[in-house]
């Protein structure tokens, strides 16, 4: 299907929550490729082409993205059927650079730190400002299509009635939220350092794995790249100097954003509600985990019991400010 005759295959170690089988293509005089074959049963064809015309199209339009290749049929998406079970497969340019975590979260030598930052948030505003004029041809699904009262009824068990009240009201809130083009449209929705790969000669960020883009407000990504900066103080005790770092850290990320796309002071202003729905989507998330697993919340699940704990109190920021918050154990909480 894709030509990869004399390519050296390696399976990508899986991570946890992941949906898909990765492999890496590697062939000399030849651009790296990944390999994904994707097989669970929630997401259609439809869903799938959307993600990978998405991803075209910001290729096409200068967003530094993963290409997707296209197959020798000239396809984005080829299938398989075996055992009436259907596997689909997409091939990617492979992202030049590496992963933080794989240079031990050390970023580029003699170089500021906040480059780094700056360029988060310039890659994510051009890939939003081309978003605003993205009109797809198979549509991905809109963020309240997903996220809403039936969701939360068939994954929240009953022994979480708060959680349950608390989640229904902010996604009432978000109802309310602007949906004009200038705020909405198609997102990443799951922009953090294990979807981009740094070039450590230039300091480029190329973004993959579009798995759960989905027509949302662009605050929501930029909801993500606010939480993702915790992780560079959330060992400093002084509650004061956490909050100090986190202003200037998302100022220099907004100055990168900006510099490709606008984002209104209305909807900035809103960034604690965005952070908000962002911890909604992650224990939905954690509670489908465990529902397909068949496993029940697990006492000792002290991420879960503290995003549980910011949503039930109304604790902006996920808690990062609040005296909950405990630099020695960072987002833990112990279930009662």
């Amino acid at each position: 299907m894709f030509d990869l005759e004399g390519y050296t295959i390696q399976l990508v170690p899986p991570h946890e929550g992941g949906r898909n089988i990765v492999y890496s293509c590697e062939k000399e005089g030849h651009e790296s490729l990944i390999l994904r074959i994707s097989f669970m049963p929630d997401r259609s064809r439809k869903d799938y082409m959307a993600e990978l015309e998405y991803v075209r199209y910001l290729y096409d339009h200068d967003a530094s993205v993963s290409n997707v290749v296209k197959s020798n049929k000239g396809r984005l998406l080829e299938e398989i059927v075996h055992d009436e079970h259907t596997f689909y497969i997409s091939l990617f340019v492979k992202a030049k650079g590496k992963l933080l975590v794989e240079n031990h979260y050390q970023y580029r030598e003699g170089v500021p730190i906040s480059e780094y930052y700056y360029n988060c948030g310039k890659v994510l505003g051009k890939m939003h400002q081309e978003s605003k004029s993205y009109t797809p041809v198979n549509s991905r699904y809109q963020f309240l299509e997903r996220y809403n009262t039936e969701k939360i009824a068939s994954l929240i068990p009953e022994a979480f009635p708060l959680l349950k009240e608390k989640m229904t009201e902010l996604l009432q809130t978000a109802k309310q939220l602007d949906l004009s083009q200038e705020t909405f449209g198609m997102i990443h929705f799951d922009f953090n350092d294990g979807n981009y790969s740094i070039d450590y000669d230039t300091g480029q960020i190329t973004v993959f794995d579009f798995d759960n883009s989905c027509f949302g407000w662009y605050m929501l990504d930029l909801a993500s790249i606010w939480t993702n900066g915790v992780g560079w103080i959330q060992f400093e005790p002084d509650a004061d100097k956490r909050r100090q770092f986190m202003d200037d850290y998302f100022q220099t990320v907004l100055a990168g954003y900006t510099s490709e796309t606008e984002v209104s002071e209305a909807m900035l202003e809103n960034l604690p509600l965005f952070i908000q729905l962002n911890l909604l989507e992650n224990i939905l998330d954690m509670f489908e985990v465990m529902q397909h697993n068949e496993q029940e919340a697990e006492e000792d699940d002290e991420l879960l019991a503290y995003l549980i704990k910011c949503m039930e109190e109304d604790i902006p920021y996920k808690g990062f400010f609040h005296e909950l918050y405990s630099p020695e154990a960072p987002f833990e909480y112990e279930m009662k």
